[in-house]
């Protein structure tokens, strides 16, 4: 009987956790350097900060996943923020998130709920709610048929992809904007945004009314949007992916390593993916979860790709992720080689 020699245990025993010590005086990013000694959530929200730095550094075409209610949670500012400073390249965001950001470049805003205020009042008061947020029916309404009108101005004789369209519609409202949120922020940085499900929102419900009372005849054009992703994988030389919750968006930005062998010419997956997110695994049902081993599995990411897997609701996350970026991203921003687009009915990128 061959007796197996058990591996040593210092084989593993090799770096220590460091207890978080209490010191007045450092930085948000300085409490995350902190947090890369601890565990669980704390050290993989330090390491997604740590992959972002190495994102910037590594000339990475840096692609963000977004749905949820972010905007109406307060995230819009610190959005524009990484978009404005060329933190990202590419966005996929919900059509819920883009449609809240609009009613508020219209200068309209969300409101925090109370315990006491009941479904029932809320709805006999034309009031919307979405957990422990607020939004006026009134307002929404108001909103939709801006879309509407905004969308009777533009060509009815052929279709636009949501990219091309977005784009558009950061322009028209970068025009009246008191501050800049996504689309405008979007719009000024030359960073498209793709909405893989904008029937599911207010913008889509704006374009509807206006079609139902004959004023328009618009149509969206979703797989040039599936060939522009396509075309923004294949060109880019290393690529790094950012999801926030999961959904539609995340599922769309996962495909594009798969659609690549429209051309015959397969990615090898992004080297950088870092996922915000408070859902589980359930077994046939992980587009939300934390977990990356789809993603591995099918592809979507590089064999030894640098990932983060950061437990916490991205409303925790993402202030303290941005406000360290504001304090450490500028050295590696310098001499940063990012893929720069041309807009129109086709993406046009260049990758130096």
């Amino acid at each position: 009987m061959v007796t197996q020699r058990k591996p040593k245990a210092s084989k593993y025993l090799i770096t220590p956790t460091r207890p978080i010590q209490v010191d007045r005086d450092r930085s948000v990013a300085g409490l995350l350097e902190k947090m890369e000694g601890a565990g669980f959530g704390a050290r993989q929200l330090a390491e997604a900060h740590r992959i972002w730095l190495d994102m910037l550094g590594d000339n990475t075409t840096i692609m963000v996943a977004g749905s949820g209610a972010l905007i109406p949670a307060g995230m819009r500012r610190l959005l524009a923020y990484v978009i404005k400073n060329r933190f990202v390249d590419v966005l996929v965001l919900s059509g819920s998130m883009l449609f809240h950001d609009l009613h508020e470049t219209l200068g309209r805003y969300h409101f925090q709920a109370h315990p006491n205020m009941t479904d029932a009042e809320l709805e006999a008061s034309q009031i919307s709610r979405m957990w422990d947020l607020l939004a006026s029916d009134e307002e929404y309404h108001e909103a939709n048929e801006w879309v509407g009108g905004f969308t009777n101005q533009l060509d009815q004789t052929r279709p636009y992809s949501t990219r091309e369209f977005l784009h558009l519609l950061g322009r028209e409202l970068s025009e009246i904007a008191s501050e800049d949120g996504v689309l405008t922020s979007a719009y000024k940085a030359r960073v498209p945004i793709f909405c893989p499900a904008i029937a599911d929102s207010g913008i889509a419900i704006g374009i509807a009314a206006a079609r139902f009372e004959k004023k328009n005849n618009f149509l969206f054009d979703i797989v040039q949007d599936v060939l522009d992703m396509m075309q923004i994988s294949v060109r880019a030389r290393v690529t790094g992916v950012i999801n926030l919750g999961g959904g539609t968006s995340k599922s769309f930005l996962q495909q594009t390593e798969v659609s690549t062998t429209i051309l015959k010419d397969h990615h090898h997956g992004h080297k950088y993916a870092i996922q915000i997110s408070t859902d589980t695994p359930h077994p046939g049902g992980r587009s939300n979860a934390v977990s990356f081993d789809e993603g591995l599995i099918y592809g979507k990411l590089a064999r030894g790709a640098h990932t983060a897997y950061v437990p916490c609701d991205a409303t925790i996350a993402l202030p303290i992720l941005v406000t360290a970026l504001s304090q450490t991203a500028a050295k590696y921003m310098k001499g940063r080689k990012r893929p720069t687009f041309t807009f129109g009915r086709e993406l046009v990128i260049e990758v130096p």
